[in-house]
């Protein structure tokens, strides 16, 4: 595996999910680690399934068709701008995602479909970067992913315990993420 796919790797995981930031912070904050973290693999490998499946039957177009691909995240970045500059909420938070009121918090099936729920429009961009990536390429991003989980575990544990830096990312998150979608479309545009 290359530095250079590390690298985007490490990119696209950080863009896609600053948003699940704050969201692992408020778990953190209401449960257990053990349950906030297990959920967040659970939710990031079904992301990761469904966007290698998707990007397999991407792979059965013709060559020349699959940098086109590169509008799915182009213009989920043009939505997202559009969103944040008209001031309108987001796709609404998911449910808080706990498991019926007990002191134990979020269930890891309920950190899990959050995960999922939250991390939805990143199978529009995994999809066609895995789908121009091949096998090595897949596994790469993969590999890079989950160990990316656990550092982002620990970073929303640490915003859970630092409330400012959850105010600023909550602040700002919505106008960094249109930015990087809108230049990951390029780049596949152009690949």
């Amino acid at each position: 595996m290359s530095w250079g796919l590390v690298g985007q790797a490490t990119g696209m995981f950080v863009v896609t999910n600053v948003d699940d930031l704050v969201l692992l912070a408020l778990f953190f904050a209401r449960g257990r680690a053990v349950r906030v973290v297990a959920g967040q693999y659970v939710g990031l490998g079904a992301l990761l399934a469904v966007s290698v499946a998707g990007a397999l039957g991407a792979g059965l177009l013709p060559e020349p068709v699959l940098p086109w691909l590169g509008l799915v995240p182009l213009l989920l970045g043009v939505r997202a701008a559009w969103r944040a500059w008209r001031g309108a909420p987001g796709d609404g938070d998911p449910d808080d995602g706990t498991d019926g009121g007990t002191d134990d918090g979020p269930s890891v099936l309920a950190v899990a479909g959050v995960t999922i729920a939250n991390g939805g429009d990143n199978i529009g961009v995994y999809v066609p970067v895995f789908a121009v990536a091949g096998a090595t390429g897949v596994v790469g991003y993969a590999v890079v992913f989950l160990v990316l989980v656990g550092v982002w575990c620990v970073a929303g544990w640490f915003l859970a315990t630092r409330p400012p830096v959850a105010r600023a990312l909550a602040r700002w998150g919505h106008v960094v993420l249109p930015v990087v979608l809108i230049g990951v479309g390029v780049l596949i545009l152009l690949s």
